[in-house]
């Protein structure tokens, strides 16, 4: 019988916690369709306190890591950049300077 790798463990929690997101996400929009139906009554979830904070919290960290990226590229780069969502993960981009054609 093989042994669990380690971190096996926190892998098969972190696992477990992204499924339990995406189904609550799953009933979310179960919801928010049905509240668009004719007939629709009871919702059937609410966002949790917790969850309101921690979300909070992840929104205030992002924040204060592309400030710190932000500051860094500025003061190491000649380029432009702006902080922007990515679904890449990237806490900036780089923005080239339109210019004028002569």
């Amino acid at each position: 019988m093989a042994a669990n790798p380690p971190g096996q463990g926190f892998q098969n929690k972190n696992r477990a916690a992204i499924l339990a997101d995406l189904e609550k996400e799953k009933r979310r929009l179960i919801q928010s369709q049905s509240m668009n139906s004719p007939g629709a009554s009871i919702p059937l979830a609410r966002p949790s306190v917790n969850n309101v904070v921690r979300d909070h919290a992840e929104q205030q960290h992002i924040a204060a890591q592309q400030k710190a990226a932000l500051q860094h590229a500025h003061t190491h780069s000649s380029g432009f950049f702006i902080t922007q969502d990515s679904s890449f993960g990237n806490l900036i981009l780089p923005v080239l300077p339109r210019l004028d054609p002569e």
